[in-house]
């Protein structure tokens, strides 16, 4: 995931960290509220808090708590109960929409997470309303909190299903900068019809370290002191 915020804070997103309430922003949603340490990180280095806030997460009385906040600069909504954000900001994009904003809209959401029957209201809902200033990123890394996507309930064909419902969809390599942006940037071409844009991003859990990569016991562990620095040697020699 941190690929995919790289990308849109550096080369896609309309903000302005001095101006974070802005009313021509556009509007980011991470729904996988669970990963929210990449999101800190990214927004401290765009300048919306301090770096050194960061050493307070999930600490007693700091506003970096566990799972997003819109308490933090830069969040637009507090999320960890999966399945939520996609609704707002299809209310979001819609009341754009009404208002002739020029403002986009952008949701990351997990693939687990796509088990979330409101998720598939949502996505009937969008075409419905020919959201165009909306798109939907999926971190498709095929693993979830107790097991494998496929095993648990299978998304595949997961472009067929969105295509089904109506939408755009781009499918991509999801630590692939280049490819990320073009995707990103893409999705809101006038010649893509009145549809909304999916990207979905297939992914490595734990990408860029190797006894990290693809492993679900990672999604709950914490590296000992030892592995974490391994795990940042092989990460900053990349």
């Amino acid at each position: 995931m941190a690929d995919i915020l790289a990308v849109l804070y550096h080369k896609i997103l309309n903000i302005d960290a001095r101006d974070p309430k802005n009313q021509n922003r556009d509007r980011f949603f991470l729904s996988k509220g669970h990963s929210c340490t990449s999101l800190y990180a990214t927004l401290a280095l765009k300048g919306f808090f301090s770096m050194e806030l960061l050493d307070t997460y999930s600490r007693n009385n700091s506003i970096l708590l566990s799972h997003t906040s819109h308490k933090v600069p830069g969040v637009e909504l507090s999320t960890g109960s999966l399945g939520h954000a996609l609704g707002v900001a299809c209310g979001v994009a819609l009341a754009g929409k009404i208002k002739k904003s020029k403002w986009r809209v952008f949701t990351l959401l997990s693939d687990g997470e796509l088990d979330e029957g409101s998720n598939w209201e949502a996505i009937l809902f969008a075409p419905q309303h020919e959201l165009t200033n909306l798109t939907l990123i999926i971190d498709y890394n095929k693993i979830q909190s107790l097991g494998n996507v496929k095993d648990i309930i299978d998304l595949h064909p997961l472009n067929e299903k969105f295509k089904a419902f109506n939408w755009n969809v781009i499918e991509v390599d999801g630590h692939d900068h280049e490819a990320l942006h073009d995707a990103l940037h893409d999705a809101f071409k006038p010649n893509l019809s009145n549809k909304p844009t999916v990207v979905i991003a297939h992914t490595v859990k734990g990408k860029g370290v190797d006894f990290m990569e693809n492993k679900l016991l990672w999604h709950y562990k914490s590296p000992d002191e030892k592995q974490f620095i391994d795990g940042m040697n092989q990460i900053q020699s990349k």
